[in-house]
């Protein structure tokens, strides 16, 4: 596999903008981490502008761990240090500026925090990414997923956003993921092994990358904002998740073939990513 030439070279007058302003709803108290590594996802795969949206609780952690590159935008928390439904109108404003919105990684599952994606999954008009908490906020309500979104399950969320045993998801992974994405009208990226994209037109992929050490935690974060930065760079939706996905595992297998998959960390992927994309160009 090559990737796209669209990503490869450059204009020389080129700015920032031209590459992506990236909108990252996440983080909470204890899950900071979430949200960094999927800020570094996205700004290793080629994105222009990236500004994390997190409880400003958080906000004095996340700026002494967060690349210097990475922007943050403090919002209104509950006393837990989610963010609360308060935080929306904020967002709208900033969303305003933005051409990608990725939700959930790290966000938790407290009510308020629930309520406020469920709300932005109904209004916002920007190319959407739910990952993680995002999905779990969506588990039994499939109505409000905005068609065009594309959403990044690993098994166990995927089960609770189709109410159904995990089992029966296993054995049955391709065509559930074929169902769902076509009913829906979504691109779906269901995590595990041999990581599975499907669209509501027909496309679909297998991937043939990755290996058990990506079984960590952070690993599907630096996904989601691999894929906010291909799609900021003006890849549809089902390529911009076939590339960071095909991109992802291969970092990963990189990563494992220096560290061992027993040793392999979140962050040795995005280490990889560069080397990765050399590869593929």
């Amino acid at each position: 596999m090559r990737l796209p030439t669209r990503l490869l070279r450059r204009r020389p007058e080129s700015n920032k903008g031209d590459f992506g302003r990236i909108f990252i709803l996440a983080g909470s108290a204890g899950f900071s981490g979430a949200a960094v590594l999927c800020s570094l996802g996205a700004m290793r795969s080629g994105a222009g502008l990236v500004t994390l949206g997190i409880p400003k609780s958080i906000n004095s952690a996340v700026i002494k761990i967060k690349p210097l590159e990475v922007m943050t935008l403090p919002l209104p928390e509950n006393s837990s240090g989610a963010l609360s439904l308060k935080a929306y109108k904020k967002i709208k404003e900033f969303i305003k500026k933005t051409d990608i919105v990725i939700v959930g990684p790290g966000l938790s599952r407290e009510k308020c925090t629930q309520s406020l994606i469920r709300k932005l999954a109904q209004e916002v008009k920007k190319p959407l990414i739910i990952d993680a908490d995002g999905l779990n906020a969506l588990a039994g309500k499939t109505g409000l997923l905005p068609a065009g979104s594309i959403l990044t399950p690993h098994p166990g969320e995927m089960a609770r956003l189709l109410k159904i045993d995990s089992k029966k998801l296993e054995k049955n992974r391709e065509k559930i993921a074929k169902e769902f994405s076509r009913k829906h009208r979504v691109i779906l990226v269901l995590k595990g092994h041999q990581t599975i994209v499907s669209d509501y037109s027909g496309n679909f992929y297998i991937n043939q990358t990755g290996n058990p050490g990506m079984a960590t935690a952070g690993s599907g974060d630096v996904l989601t904002g691999m894929i906010g930065a291909f799609l900021g760079q003006g890849l549809g939706a089902f390529e911009a998740a076939k590339y960071a996905v095909y991109l992802h595992g291969l970092a990963g297998d990189m990563a494992a073939k220096e560290k061992t998959q027993i040793s392999l960390i979140a962050s040795d992927i995005i280490d990889k990513i560069p080397n990765a994309i050399k590869k593929l160009s």
